[in-house]
Formats: structure tokens, C-alpha cells, sequence
């Protein structure tokens, strides 16, 4: 792994939490491994999670009828969209591999990461049809989810009250990921952290750190519907 490049996406409001604490892991640990790091700390770099008119710079490509996703495609060929979007995306391209790092928020990312997908991943940059999926314009890139929950293992099990886990997956490894054509590794969830003792915490952070240590050796999940709903 020397010399790969990591972008780290993190979402957490807090430092000292436990998402904050496996952040700094992962930093440490594949800095250990030669490997250079780069963190993108949403709620500190107050990233917009909106996509608007703003990202546009310059001159519309249709000024009668505004269509986000036309105008960021266009801006993204003539290198006018906005330079934190520019910013972003350049580290994306940099990197081997991305490593997404939250809280679940109802079920989902936090709407401070949706926003970074919606806004960064733009057509013509991140994919384009019928360039998606496998032949997404991103392949070669690899992609983990690593995220804290509030539920217990146990709920979020196929005949529990939230249901399996992967089904929550789907949209954010398969539906941005995959379809981007970035392969995904299997998700590090850490169970309900605010519910166990502190030794507890401390184990959860020391499994990450040693996954992290023969991480490059992983094979990706398999990203087919059949994963996801056997």
C-alpha cells in the first residue's frame, strides 16, 4: 500500500466521539502503512449539502429553465462549477480508496454527506450513461463504509423490528457506489457504541485498527441485488 492515496469523508459534529475516534484510527493506522491521507471534515469545513444555482459559475447552459443536473454536467466540461466541488472532486480522483465515516441517521447518511454525494459526484465526472455500474467512471477506486449505530445487532437482523442491515446498504453501496463504478468493501459497522461500557468502545476501535491493517488484502462484496436481499 505505499504511496495509495485515502480520502477520508467524515461526518460526525463532534471530535471526541467514537465516529471522530475511528476517524483519527484510521488516519494513524494507514499513515503507519506508508499511505497518504486525506480527510474531508464536512461539519468543519461547514460543506454545503444543497445543490443550487451557486454551483454554477458564470454563464447558464439553459437560462430559461434551471436543471441541476444538466447545468452541473455542463460546468463540470467547461471546468465552471464551484471551487469546493472542484476541490472535492480532485481529491476523489486522487484517491485508491474512500473512506465514508458516520453516524446512521434514519436509516441513511447523515444529510451533510447526502449533500457531498449530490453535489460532488457529477455526471460526466462520477459517471454517465450507460458508462455506470461496472463501467462507472470511477472504477479502480474502492469505497467502505464505515458507520456508528444507534440500534443493537440484534434489531437490525432480518426478522428484527429494522431489518437486515444490508438492506439499508443498498442505496449507498450499490445505488452512489456501484453505480459509480467504485468497488465496495464490506461495511465496518460499529452496534449501539452508546449502549456498552467503555471497554466495549475501546475493543471497537481496536478491531477497526486491525482490519484496517490487512485491508488491502480484502476482497470487495459482491454488489448484485441477490447480496443484498438473500
Amino acid at each position: 500500500p505505499l504511496g495509495r492515496k485515502v480520502l477520508i469523508i467524515y461526518a460526525h459534529q463532534e471530535p471526541k466521539s467514537l465516529n471522530g475516534s475511528l476517524k483519527d484510527a484510521a488516519v494513524e493506522e494507514l499513515g503507519k502503512q506508508g499511505c497518504s491521507v486525506t480527510v474531508s471534515d464536512l461539519y468543519a469545513m461547514q460543506f454545503e449539502p444543497r445543490a443550487t444555482r451557486n454551483d454554477i459559475v458564470g454563464c447558464l447552459h439553459n437560462s430559461e429553465e434551471f436543471n441541476y443536473g444538466v447545468e452541473a454536467r455542463e460546468a463540470y466540461k467547461r471546468g465552471d462549477l464551484s471551487d469546493d466541488l472542484i476541490e472535492e472532486q480532485k481529491k476523489v480522483q486522487e484517491a485508491d480508496l474512500l473512506i465514508f465515516q458516520f453516524p446512521l441517521y434514519w436509516f441513511s447518511m447523515p444529510a451533510i454527506m447526502k449533500g457531498w454525494m449530490d453535489r460532488v459526484l457529477v455526471e460526466g465526472f462520477a459517471h454517465k450513461f450507460p458508462d455506470c455500474y461496472s463501467s462507472g467512471l470511477l472504477k479502480n477506486k474502492l469505497a467502505l463504509f464505515s458507520f456508528t449505530t444507534g440500534g443493537s445487532k440484534e434489531m437490525y437482523t432480518k426478522g428484527s423490528i429494522s431489518g437486515d442491515i444490508r438492506y439499508l446498504l443498498w442505496p449507498m453501496q450499490h445505488g452512489i457506489m456501484h453505480y459509480c463504478g467504485v468497488k465496495v468493501l464490506a461495511p465496518h459497522i460499529c452496534f449501539a457504541p452508546e449502549y456498552v461500557s467503555e471497554e466495549k468502545r475501546k475493543e471497537m476501535l481496536l478491531a477497526w485498527a486491525q482490519r484496517l491493517k490487512a485491508l488491502w488484502k480484502e476482497e470487495p462484496i459482491n454488489c448484485s441485488p441477490e447480496w443484498y436481499f438473500k
